[in-house]
């Protein structure tokens, strides 16, 4: 699935939950998709925590 067709769907995901469920649940939505993604990047091994708690000044030098 590429990157274009992720982002369709989750924007719809996120659309829907504002019309129905207001802005409440539009953070819920957003919230949850971005703790599934960042589980799945870890467990598809495509996230180094090291990288990422080290901080973005680090990683320029």
């Amino acid at each position: 699935m590429n990157t274009a067709l992720v982002g369709l769907m989750v924007g719809m995901a996120l659309a829907f939950a504002a019309w129905f469920g207001g802005f409440g649940a539009f953070l819920l939505v957003a919230a949850l998709g971005t703790i599934g993604f960042v589980v799945g990047r870890t467990v598809d091994g495509g996230l180094d925590w090291r990288e990422v708690l080290r901080g973005a000044d680090r990683r320029r030098r």
